[in-house]
């Protein structure tokens, strides 16, 4: 039972928010910065948590690209991993895995959309701007929209 005013700890908040959805470190320090109140607090109790693996970036990489790879294409993957804090060789060979399946991925997110291909100039443009913004290359976005590999 909590008492009026209770506050958890740092470790606490890191646990609950790791309990939700894998974190970076850089995530859960941006997150906390405003919880901590001693200087070095906080690094201390990230650094206790990363030493019995609670925290894991390869984890954190492998749990975005399997959230997002069925909506959105390298390039935006490649984004949200940056704003994670997320880079180094599991990012990289992550986003390599991705780069083979995304004509497929591309099509899917296509079909789920639109379902079939446009007839005019307008509508051509309107997919390839959602294809796009999706962050799939410019290349998939326009075998996609002219329909290679289409039954």
């Amino acid at each position: 039972m909590n008492k009026p005013g209770f506050q958890p700890s740092l470790k606490g908040r890191a646990l609950r928010l790791l309990s939700q959805r894998e974190h970076s470190r850089t995530e859960l320090e941006r997150k906390l910065a405003q919880h901590e109140e001693v200087p070095g607090e906080l690094a201390k109790a990230l650094d206790e948590l990363q030493a019995r693996d609670f925290i894991n970036d390869g984890r954190a990489v492998d749990s975005l690209v399997n959230r997002r790879a069925g909506k959105l294409g390298s390039a935006r993957i490649k984004q949200e991993l940056a704003l994670r804090g997320l880079s180094g060789e599991a990012v990289a060979e992550a986003l390599a895995g991705l780069k083979d399946t995304e004509l497929s991925r591309a099509q899917e997110v296509w079909r789920k959309k639109f379902g079939s291909l446009p007839q005019d100039p307008q509508t051509r443009a309107k997919h390839m701007r959602f294809l796009l913004t999706r962050g799939f290359s410019a290349e998939v976005v326009r075998q996609v929209v002219q329909g290679a590999g289409q039954d």
